[in-house]
């Protein structure tokens, strides 16, 4: 078995963790924003004479939490496929050199 079977199979991990890393740094709305985000609600809600409540405030953030979660998990699965593909390749590499 050759080396770029094994570089394959290691750049297909090293995809996979910068893919994540990204996925998590654009997350939607990060800690940082929502004092932010809260006083626009708080300013939506009072341009429109509705009261601001927290629980609104709260689905809000759960929404986009939830949102955020799906994208992780989307890049997670994708990482898990290819990383087991790679794998897989190596493998099939492998028993037909030792075969």
């Amino acid at each position: 078995m050759n080396n770029s079977d094994y570089n394959k199979a290691e750049n297909a991990v090293d995809n996979a963790e910068n893919s994540l890393k990204n996925t998590a740094n654009d997350a939607k709305w990060k800690v940082e924003e929502l004092a932010d985000r809260a006083k626009d609600y708080i300013n939506e809600k009072r341009n429109n004479d509705q009261e601001a409540q927290q629980e609104d405030w709260f689905d809000r953030v759960k929404n986009n939490v939830s949102d955020t979660w799906e994208n992780i998990k989307d890049k997670a699965n994708d990482a898990w496929e290819k990383t087991k593909d790679a794998s897989e390749d190596v493998k099939a590499e492998w028993n037909k050199k030792t075969n």
